[in-house]
């Protein structure tokens, strides 16, 4: 059962991402552009906190892994969201080559519910590099403008991560979380 009082630190850094979203989404309804983009700094480094307390203090679970993965998706969602309201016109001159790069995320998603049951939360080396571009691209175009390199360079990343999870979704039989990538998982399929 899922109580907050086993919740450990790490966890309520993830937790934060997902309870501070109604607050976001509110600063983008009321079109307050400066304390949105701050709040959203402020998920996207508690994302990079909570991963670093989960592993130096060995607070890593199957819980932690999904709060975090989570976490990821809403903060991911309300920065795209800010860019559709605060960089409309990018968005718009852009729209095609964000969907055609949503598809394979999308697929992925689908076929993780249909084999697990729910997402997947591999934590991939690929996936942590894509979000980090994802979070530079999305604050940086929020603080100043977007960036035609990042953004080029997010969506190359976003696509090869998904395309990396969907082979380990395949590989893999049962649910689990935090496999670095196809090399090292099978590196320790090899070792075991």
């Amino acid at each position: 059962m899922l109580t907050f009082k086993n919740f450990n630190l790490a966890d309520w850094f993830s937790f934060y991402r997902i309870a501070c979203s109604p607050v976001l989404l509110f600063l983008l309804w009321i079109d307050e552009k400066e304390l949105f983009t701050w709040l959203l700094l402020v998920s996207y480094s508690t994302d990079m906190i909570d991963g670093f307390l989960a592993r130096k203090f060995n607070m890593t679970s199957p819980r932690g892994s999904q709060l975090d993965s989570f976490g990821d998706q809403i903060t991911l969602i309300l920065g795209f969201l800010g860019l559709l309201v605060f960089e409309f016109d990018f968005i718009a001159n852009n729209y095609i080559l964000i969907i055609i790069a949503f598809i394979p995320y999308i697929i992925q998603m689908l076929i993780a519910y249909t084999k697990f049951g729910k997402a997947s939360a591999f934590h991939t080396y690929l996936a942590k590099l894509s979000a980090m571009v994802q979070g530079i691209f999305i604050l940086s175009s929020l603080f100043f403008y977007p960036n035609y390199i990042l953004f080029y360079g997010m969506i190359i990343l976003g696509f090869l991560e998904t395309i990396e999870e969907i082979i380990l979704i395949f590989m893999i039989k049962e649910w689990a979380s935090d496999i670095k990538g196809i090399y090292w998982y099978l590196q320790k399929k090899r070792s075991s």
